[in-house]
Order: C-alpha cells, then sequence, then structure tokens
C-alpha cells in the first residue's frame, strides 16, 4: 500500500502549483486539459534528489501521490530505497514535467506532458532546490528538458531516450552539468524487454544510482 508524502503542502510554490487551473483556463495550442486538473508533485527546499519524470499516470491522478503504481515500485527498486524514504519530501523531491494525469490517447496510452507545467513552473522550482546535487532524468521529456536547461552538449540534448540512457556514463561524469544527473528510461513494465536486453542496465548504471542515492541519503546535513 503506498503511503502519502511526508508533509507535502509545506512549500509555498508548491503550494501555488496544487492550485493551479492554467492548462483548463489558458492552454497552449488551444487544446485544454480534459478533465478537472489535480496536480501531483513532492517537493521541499531541503531535498538533495529530485526525480523528474513525464506526468503522473490514472493511478497518481486518484490518489494524488507521484508514482503510486507499479512504476513507482520498480523506480524504488532501482534506487534501492523503501517508500518512507521515497515519499521523504525533505530529502527527495519529485517533479514530473507536467504536473497534472494528460489523458489518454486514441490508444489508451497516456498522452504528453502538459506543456504549460514546464513553460509556467519547471525553472521556478528548480531555483527553489538549493541543496540538489542529484538530479534523476526519467524518460526524454525530462531528460530533453533539463539537459537542455543546463546547456549539456547538443548532441546529447537531442537524443532519443535509448541512446540517452546508452549514454549514461558521459552525462554523469560531465562537470558542467550541475547537480550532476543519471538518466533513466520510464520505470514501466512494458520496458522489460529492453532492461532484458541490456544487462549493463541493472550491472553498471542501477550500481551507480544506488551507490549515489545511499551516499546522499546518508550524509551528514
Amino acid at each position: 500500500m503506498t503511503t502519502a508524502p511526508a508533509s507535502p503542502a509545506d512549500h509555498p510554490l508548491a503550494a501555488a502549483i496544487r492550485q493551479c487551473r492554467i492548462c483548463v483556463e489558458h492552454p497552449d495550442k488551444g487544446r485544454p486539459l480534459d478533465h478537472e486538473p489535480r496536480p501531483v508533485l513532492q517537493v521541499s527546499r531541503t531535498a538533495r534528489i529530485c526525480i523528474a519524470g513525464q506526468a503522473p499516470g490514472i493511478r497518481a491522478h486518484e490518489s494524488g501521490i507521484p508514482f503510486s503504481d507499479p512504476s513507482g515500485v520498480r523506480l524504488r527498486q532501482w534506487m534501492g530505497i523503501d517508500e518512507p524514504t521515497f515519499y521523504d519530501a525533505s530529502r527527495i523531491a519529485i517533479l514530473p514535467m507536467g504536473f497534472c494525469f494528460p489523458g489518454f490517447d486514441a490508444h489508451g496510452g497516456d498522452l504528453p506532458p502538459r506543456p504549460e507545467c514546464a513553460r509556467t513552473w519547471q525553472t521556478r522550482l528548480m531555483a527553489e532546490l538549493p541543496d540538489l546535487q542529484l538530479l534523476l532524468l526519467v524518460g526524454g521529456y525530462a531528460q530533453r528538458w533539463h539537459l537542455k536547461r543546463m546547456q549539456a552538449p547538443p548532441e546529447l540534448a537531442r537524443l532519443g531516450v535509448n541512446d540517452t540512457v546508452m549514454h549514461w556514463r558521459e552525462i554523469h561524469d560531465n562537470p558542467a552539468l550541475v547537480p550532476r544527473c543519471i538518466v533513466l528510461p520510464h520505470p514501466s513494465w512494458r520496458n522489460s524487454g529492453w532492461l532484458n536486453r541490456n544487462p549493463w542496465f541493472e550491472a553498471e548504471l542501477l550500481a551507480e544510482l544506488r551507490r549515489a542515492v545511499h551516499g546522499l541519503l546518508h550524509a551528514p546535513a
């Protein structure tokens, strides 16, 4: 059973985002969100780790809790942490590129994140994380936006998810990218085939991810 985030509404900017209706009242490209907004995020100024994902799925939309679905189970396994730690907002921020569930496409998959969120909120939110030392970029939308924001080499910022993850060490070890970044595919169980075909992901990338997460969570304040 997924636990509720610890003190999720303490940050004033997060409180403002939870009241946001811009995708309904002033949508980009004239297409409003077709259901009631419910922004889902977790943030505090003391967080050292930030998970930048895509957008809440339908289960997170219904619960109001980020990653409250099987992909969250897998992501916590990747990070090597339990639910209480994952939902401790004082240590881990969760800031998807789109804060509301975007709805379903014609094939039953999730639509892309709403563009209004990044345009309106993302830069301001990142400025509110002064202690951030590790940024987990989950999926292509987060990878492209954040790598461009941090002025990563253009050839890295323009790659698709598969190629970006294949170049994970080049991104992680780049001293110009601050905070340090680890790029990940979406932890959806639909990606199990890719994971099985790429055993280096578990042996190399996830080993570094767990080491970095553990080090930050247990470092002195």
